[in-house]
């Protein structure tokens, strides 16, 4: 068997069929790539963490935890205050998942789909 340096395949075996796994996996990769998104952004406009506080008009300590890839309290009120700040737009998307079809297999059978037939 050929070893792999892919962290995404190391990280599948590793974890196997563990959905609270995956969607922690998920999760994490969702706080990872905001963080990262408002790091690119404010260094590209060539701000401090801050010189970016200063015009959202909050603390250098709160644009480091919004860059820190641990932090799970963005808000969407504040990614619209840096947007702004950096003179750029946010956008926001819902993205299909990659399983469409088991997807609404599941969907017709979740307790979601029952509680909105019942109220029709």
């Amino acid at each position: 068997m050929a070893l792999t340096k892919d962290a995404l395949k190391i990280l599948e075996k590793v974890t196997g069929n563990s959905e609270t796994t995956r969607a922690g996996i998920a999760q994490a990769k969702i706080n990872f790539e905001v963080a990262q998104m408002i790091y690119t952004a404010r260094t590209q406009a060539g701000l401090s963490q801050a010189e970016l506080a200063a015009l959202i008009g909050s603390k250098q300590p709160v644009i480091a935890r919004l860059e820190d890839a641990d932090y799970e309290g963005h808000s969407l009120t504040m990614l619209q205050r840096i947007a702004v700040a950096l003179e750029q737009r946010l956008e926001l998307r819902f993205v299909p998942l990659k399983n469409q079809a088991r997807q609404r297999s599941a969907a017709s059978n979740s307790p979601r789909r029952r509680k909105l037939e019942r109220a029709r």
